[in-house]
């Protein structure tokens, strides 16, 4: 299949992959569509028709994003002139000061995996932290991928090869978007929700000494797509480890929060975010979470738990 995808024009091919996600679209469980629809119409506080909208054109990107990484035998000699990257010097000018190398920060927003190869293709030596797939064949298929277009990948369940490789000057990328289990994650402000995040990137940082760059893609008019590197942002080491690493993940939230305010269409809203406050949390201790982080949710909380109806 990707030997055909790469015959054919790169803007037919996507043409293709929206019009069979269209297709996947209408036969999604209509749970699943209320989730996003609530989740987007709470979120950004827009109309239903346009949290559905959203959704719709949210899910719909699979289709371009599909044939985008079926393409990358092709777009690993045309990345620059499908990927423009913006603040590259941020990470060259680190890159060559420093022999350690760093983490960096992005979320399930556009083509992450082209974002991958853009900073592989770009000289950054780039480490992508992946979850194991239930399939093996699918595992190996996008893994196989990941590598062709010149990424290293480790699963998350290697800690200690990720720091070895910070240490030998390569950079780590984690998105961080993604809801984790109650033990894994740090409770902080999101969308002016009491919400689980997880604390990767802040742990890694305070521990190694090293900064975070935060990083996000979105597409552009004609197709391609634009690759966006912020300055550094540094842990800070107090005598309380715990506050330094939720200070910074409140930082990195916040800033995940402004690109998808900036881009809605082209977040992950299918994924059920918010799922852990609802299971692993008691009402009571959300309340107390939202009072802490100084959120009023004026009702929200109704529309919260309807999503697990």
């Amino acid at each position: 299949m990707s030997g055909l995808i790469c015959l054919l024009p790169l803007k037919w091919g996507i043409k293709f992959g929206r019009a069979l996600a269209s297709l996947i679209w209408l036969f999604l469980p209509p749970k699943r569509k209320r989730l996003a629809i609530e989740n987007i119409t709470r979120c950004l506080k827009v109309s239903p028709a346009e949290a559905k909208r959203i959704a719709r054109e949210s899910t719909i990107q699979f289709g371009s994003i599909f044939i985008e990484v079926l393409s990358f035998p092709k777009l690993k000699k045309t990345m620059q002139s499908h990927v423009k990257v913006v603040g590259l010097e941020h990470l060259t000018s680190y890159k060559n000061s420093s022999e350690r190398g760093a983490v960096i920060m992005t979320c399930h927003s556009d083509n992450w995996e082209l974002m991958g190869g853009a900073f592989a293709q770009n000289g950054i030596p780039l480490v992508g932290v992946a979850k194991k797939q239930k399939s093996e064949d699918a595992d190996k298929f996008i893994n196989e991928f990941r590598t062709l277009i010149g990424m290293h990948i480790t699963y998350r369940s290697g800690v200690r090869e990720m720091y070895k490789m910070l240490d030998e000057g390569h950079f780590i990328g984690l998105i961080m978007d993604q809801d984790v289990g109650r033990v894994d994650g740090v409770v902080v402000k999101f969308f002016n929700q009491a919400t689980n995040f997880v604390t990767g990137a802040a742990s890694m940082s305070r521990f190694r000494k090293i900064p975070i760059f935060p990083a996000f893609m979105h597409k552009n008019s004609d197709g391609t797509h634009t690759l966006e590197i912020f300055p550094p942002l540094q842990v800070e080491r107090t005598s309380d480890k715990h506050a330094d690493i939720k200070l910074m993940t409140q930082r990195l939230a916040t800033l995940i929060e402004e690109h998808i305010r900036k881009y809605p269409d082209e977040w992950f809203w299918l994924h059920d975010r918010w799922k852990s406050m609802r299971v692993e949390f008691e009402p009571e201790e959300v309340a107390e979470f939202e009072k802490v982080l100084g959120i009023n949710n004026f009702g929200d909380n109704d529309s919260r738990t309807s999503s697990s109806s």
